[in-house]
């Protein structure tokens, strides 16, 4: 059984096979991949059913690679359990994707067959998510289903929910639209299977490789070049894995060593590590399964999503970069000699296998090609391409990468159906809603209260939950209020300037009889924004359709569903929970704690971006307002991040620090070009100051340093 806090990776199994098993579980496994890429390119079968098939696959092998009780007990009794344990799971789901049409033609009706099927699927996602990722997700699981099947009537308030019957909770379990085989099971099953297929494929075509070495000839000579080098490598890997831990684990074996010996600390060298594979996460094409599932809740093409999510990915690796610069020249630390790694040299040895692949897919995203399409493609020109590189892919190297995919779905096919048991509750009683019009209500309208809020409430999700079940339960919960409260500051500005048209004027004194007097007059926009922030639901949201134009709508819808997704991240490098950070720091053979500190410390972009999605136009698909935005950024974090380390070119005292503070933030100010202007003029004129010598302090010597 595993804790919380030690949850699983993709490739941390606790059970393997030797010999001729090994051999037929990895035909099992690249069959297995081969049947979903043929199912995404010819649906012969329902959806419902390929969902279905999808989760009895890997649930068995969920059942054979996580045993019972964990890695202390792998008798062959207890193999032979797992291994029946995980045939009844597949052989329930197999059973319930034939029996939907008989089950309509019943009435929605369950049999005696059907009660058993559905049972042994619940217990089965109950008990396989616990070997997966310890007891959260199982108890959010006991908790939701039984309340909308009993406890929920007892609750007083706005969360009371007077029930349903047993078999109405069971049906809706299983075929509800947002259940354990419906729109997160899709997503899984097609979206996010065929990408972590493609990464597999690039993985498995050295495409790893060629990264480091690219990152290597670019930033290895630099100032700080070896944490440069994990920044640039981890961005990149991250475009392959899509997770934090996997980043981690495969680039940090060779950046952590690096950064040790070029003078940095173990604890400073694992958190650079953990905070530039957490932006692996948020890393276009790819960005892990949030994106799809993002896709998805807001009925946004994931080509616009991908496509505005790449300056604020660059931004979020520009931050890092900073810190791990800022640290360097602190310290004193000297660029490293070269290794005789070229830029020629590292495309000759394995640059077709990577670029030409991502770039294919990146032009059929564009061109308006299906992701699942795009995927496809994608990995046959991985395959082509290898053979421009010094490792080919025959038909064994395949077989391996598509079973290599598989082992590595595991964990996430398991948890995105599993966690349809609790959406699924969360749409039916409507907690959604009510948990949004809470957060609206403690916020007073105040945007920036309710970031506050979402990113706590992400902290103590991320706890137990893995970053995109966080984003999943999260978005749910909250992303509603963020959006309403994101277009509300249009209604506020149509307010204050008399662009009300006459309909939204007549809804507002509607549910607002007292606001007449201020309609009649000149309004402040603290007034207005008072009035906005306290309008029912019932009237809020008519209104918003009346003075928000539809795009103005889609872009707060983008905005907060993006908050929500990059403040999910947090939990990979914020204590006391914080898997990347402590998978850095057994690399790197570092204090845990203090690791997490150190990474939650660099990977401060995760907190300040988001507030740019709220109140800029950095998402908006307006390329000039976004590089605008970005500009005024990239200077800002800078001023910030000179200030928490002490230093730009040199380092500097109490002072100083403040004012670049200062500087920097008001770089981020937003819808104020004036305020914006003075904070560039304040870092640049410090950065100036400081590179002639004026108020800086003594360098510290790298000896100094602990390493």
């Amino acid at each position: 059984m595993m804790s919380d806090s030690k949850q699983p990776s993709e490739d941390d199994t606790g059970r393997t096979a030797k010999g001729r098993a090994s051999t037929i579980l990895t035909a099992f496994l690249a069959l297995f991949a081969l049947a979903h890429l043929y199912v995404a390119l010819f649906p012969v079968i329902s959806e419902f059913q390929r969902n279905a098939i999808h989760f009895a696959g890997f649930a068995f092998l969920a059942a054979f690679f996580y045993p019972l009780f964990g890695n202390r007990s792998k008798s062959q009794a207890l193999l032979y359990f797992d291994l029946t344990f995980g045939a009844l799971i597949a052989v329930s789901a197999v059973y319930l994707s034939l029996a939907e049409n008989a089950i309509y033609a019943r009435g929605v009706k369950l049999s005696l067959l059907d009660w058993i099927a559905i049972g042994i699927c619940i217990v089965g996602a109950i008990d396989l998510t616990r070997r997966l990722t310890g007891w959260v997700i199982p108890t959010l699981i006991i908790l939701a289903v039984s309340y909308v099947g009993f406890w929920g009537q007892f609750v007083s308030g706005v969360f009371s929910f007077p029930g349903l019957s047993w078999e109405s909770v069971a049906f809706r379990s299983i075929f509800g639209d947002d259940a354990m085989f419906g729109t997160i099971a899709r997503i899984s099953s097609t979206y996010v299977f065929l990408f972590i297929i493609f990464g597999a494929f690039l993985l498995r075509s050295g495409a790893g490789d060629f990264i480091i070495d690219l990152a290597r000839a670019v930033a290895g000579k630099m100032v700080g070049g070896p944490g440069l080098v994990a920044v640039i490598s981890s961005g990149m890997t991250g475009t392959i894995s899509g997770s934090a831990v996997a980043n981690t684990a495969s680039t940090g074996v060779i950046t952590i060593p690096l950064m040790k010996k070029a003078g940095y600390s173990s604890k400073f060298a694992a958190g650079v590590e953990a905070a530039s594979s957490t932006g692996g996460q948020i890393m276009p094409p790819i960005m892990g399964a949030g994106a799809f599932v993002m896709a998805s809740f807001t009925q946004i093409s994931y080509e616009t999503i991908v496509t505005v999510a790449a300056l604020p990915a660059l931004l979020y690796f520009l931050s890092v970069a900073f810190f791990v610069r800022i640290e360097a020249k602190r310290l004193n630390l000297q660029p490293m000699p070269s290794n005789g790694q070229t830029l020629g040299a590292a495309f000759r040895k394995g640059g077709a296998s990577f670029v030409l692949p991502i770039g294919l897919l990146i032009g059929l995203l564009v061109s308006g090609f299906t992701p699942t399409y795009a995927a496809v493609i994608g990995i046959i020109a991985v395959i082509a391409s290898s053979w421009l590189t010094q490792k080919p892919m025959g038909p064994r190297a395949v077989v391996e990468a598509l079973a290599l995919g598989t082992k590595n779905m595991v964990l996430t096919a398991v948890l995105l159906c599993a966690v349809g048991l609790v959406v699924n509750v969360i749409t039916t009683a409507g907690i959604g809603n009510t948990f949004s019009l809470m957060i609206a209500n403690w916020a007073g309208g105040n945007i920036l209260i309710a970031l506050a809020l979402v990113a706590l409430a992400s902290l103590i999700l991320g706890m137990g939950l893995p970053v995109t079940a966080s984003y999943i339960v999260l978005a749910t919960l909250s992303a509603p209020a963020l959006s309403g409260m994101i277009s509300d500051r249009f209604v506020i500005d149509a307010l204050v300037n008399g662009g009300l048209s006459e309909s939204a004027k007549a809804v507002l004194m509607l549910g607002v009889p007292e606001s007449m007097e201020l309609l009649a007059g000149d309004i402040t926009r603290s007034q207005a924004a008072t009035l906005i922030g306290s309008l029912p639901l019932e009237i809020a949201a008519p209104l918003r359709d009346l003075v928000v134009p539809t795009e103005i709508t889609l872009a707060g819808l983008l905005s907060a569903h993006m908050i929500v997704f990059w403040l999910s991240q947090d939990s990979n490098v914020t204590p006391p929970v914080a898997l990347a950070s402590f998978t850095a720091a057994a690399i790197a053979k570092a204090p845990a704690m203090g690791t997490a500190v150190a990474s939650w410390k660099l990977a401060k972009g995760l907190y300040i971006i988001p507030v740019l999605f709220a109140y800029t136009p950095l998402l908006s698909g307006d390329w000039n307002a976004m590089l605008t935005v970005f500009g005024f950024s990239v200077v800002g974090i800078y001023g910030i991040a000179a200030a928490f380390q002490g230093c730009m070119e040199k380092p500097f005292g109490v002072a100083m620090r403040k004012i670049s503070f200062i500087g920097g933030v008001a770089c981020l100010w937003p819808s104020d070009i004036r305020i914006q202007i003075v904070g560039i003029v304040v870092v640049i004129g410090l950065l100036v100051l400081n590179i002639l010598g004026h108020g800086a302090r003594e360098v510290m010597e790298p000896e100094e340093h602990p390493k």
